[in-house]
């Protein structure tokens, strides 16, 4: 029963790494990148769609995305959507592709979005801790009911400490790569 706990609380670490991973992607670094478009979502026949089922995203340069959609009725909606979406860049429409031009970055905005990484390494270790808490009271409450001695609560206290202590450093090293990513630029 412990080492089933144990093994939750690793896999919901493991969880909050790759949301962390999933969130940083979408923060734009003056590099194109298609996971900027994530969570786009285009009226297709009234529905919304996600984007990226709709058209095919490519990356020809590094500082530009080109969309060509499956169907090209669409061509104006995406535009739309994109316009909607608070990415920050104006799509250029030629009649068959949609190209995205993404921006040098300033000094300044370089700032900001090195800050909004901090915020959201620093909500991800939250994250990381509140698994923590959940997971020594889960083992708490199995002691309190004779399922575990006192000995092995200590014992497994401390493998959710060392798990604890490699999931903030993976959060770490994530939100310093992609600090780096950003002012190299």
């Amino acid at each position: 029963m412990s080492q089933q706990v144990l093994r939750d609380i690793e896999k919901r670490m493991r969880g909050a790494e790759q949301a962390l991973t999933k969130s940083l992607g979408s923060i734009r670094a003056g590099r194109a990148n298609a996971s900027l478009l994530e969570g786009i979502q285009v009226l297709y026949y009234g529905t919304p769609t996600p984007l990226n089922q709709l058209a095919q995203i490519s990356v020809p340069e590094a500082r530009m995305l080109v969309i060509t959609p499956f169907d090209k009725n669409i061509l104006e909606d995406i535009e739309k959507a994109i316009n909607k979406s608070d990415i920050g860049i104006t799509p250029s429409n030629d009649g068959n592709i949609i190209r995205l031009v993404v921006p040098q970055l300033t000094e300044e905005r370089r700032r900001e979005i090195a800050k909004q990484v901090g915020e959201e390494a620093e909500n991800a270790k939250v994250a990381v801790r509140n698994i923590r808490r959940d997971g020594l009271d889960e083992l708490r409450k199995l002691e309190k009911s004779g399922d575990l001695s006192e000995d092995e609560l200590r014992r497994y206290e401390k493998e959710v400490q060392a798990l604890t202590d490699s999931a903030v450093k993976n959060v770490d090293a994530l939100a310093a790569e992609k600090e780096r990513e950003i002012i190299e630029d």
